[in-house]
């Protein structure tokens, strides 16, 4: 976009943001790994716990961690110029999506934790997330982008969050992507 430094922050904060969600959950796929593959979960097995209590703790663990983690992120943001205009609703909302969308993200790292033969390829295998956002409309406009590009940033999952965030707190449209963002957050 043009229009200087101060409209490029606000441009790219929303995608900085899922970013570090993407990068957040790397360790959950880790963390889940390990466990899986060190024996403490042959020891869990025989106390009296819930089957999910471990998987559902590196969960609730994970979500409070991202969303700490995005406090800062929003509060660097704001320290650099990134100035939304959002009504406090419209911040609820982003809020919502946003712990919605990293809440997906955590599972499917847990998933990948799960199915990991060994904590370097669960270190691994969620490092896709990390890079799309640079493949979809977190640094520059889809329309932008050769064609090939443009139409796989138009369908992947961070794209249509990132726009809906953005509409959300600087008051641009959304369209349909509120809708796909949330479908994406359910598949």
């Amino acid at each position: 976009p043009t229009g200087g430094r101060a409209q490029y922050v606000n441009y790219v904060v929303p995608g900085i943001v899922l970013m570090t969600i993407a990068a957040a959950v790397q360790g959950t796929s880790i963390s889940v790994a390990m466990d899986m593959t060190g024996g403490i979960i042959a020891r869990f097995r025989t106390m009296a716990i819930s089957r999910t209590a471990v998987l559902t703790g590196h969960v609730i663990g994970s979500m409070i961690q991202t969303l700490g983690s995005m406090v800062i992120v929003i509060g660097v943001a704001l320290l650099v110029g990134f100035r939304p205009n959002g009504t406090v609703v419209e911040w609820i909302a982003a809020g919502a999506l946003i712990a919605a969308f990293a809440l997906a993200l955590i599972w499917l790292a847990v998933g990948l934790g799960l199915k990991a033969k060994s904590v370097e390829t669960a270190s691994n295998s969620p490092m896709i997330l990390t890079l799309l956002p640079f493949l979809g409309s977190g640094f520059v406009p889809t329309d932008s982008m050769p064609t090939a590009l443009q139409w796989f940033a138009e369908y992947q999952p961070f794209t249509p969050v990132i726009e809906t965030v953005r509409g959300l707190l600087l008051g641009t449209a959304i369209g349909n992507n509120a809708v796909i963002a949330a479908v994406w957050c359910v598949v």
